[in-house]
């Protein structure tokens, strides 16, 4: 298992801590930003793999902005899914 953090950019939250463990991710937690989507949006992500949640949350906008807190989690998991590819080799 792998630990990683990921540093959010235009969105309340300011960082994204999560674990990887073959392509799945668990124990999601988010620093700052809405305090009721940033504990739903773990609960419902937790046991999938880095692709499901991309699929699912990537692109999503917040307001006028062009992420969101859960655009932000889409692009972490795909980064945490690549640091963990590397760390493997």
């Amino acid at each position: 298992m792998m630990h990683y953090t990921y540093k959010t950019q235009n969105t309340c939250s300011t960082l994204i801590d999560l674990d990887i463990d073959n392509g799945v991710v668990t124990n999601v937690k988010f620093t700052g930003g809405c305090n009721g989507n940033l504990k739903s949006i773990p609960a419902l992500v937790n046991g999938m793999t880095a692709d499901e949640i991309a699929s699912k949350l990537g692109g999503i906008t917040c307001g006028p902005k062009s992420t969101s807190c859960g655009d932000q989690l889409a692009r972490a998991v795909l980064a945490a899914k690549e640091a963990e590819s590397k760390s493997k080799k």
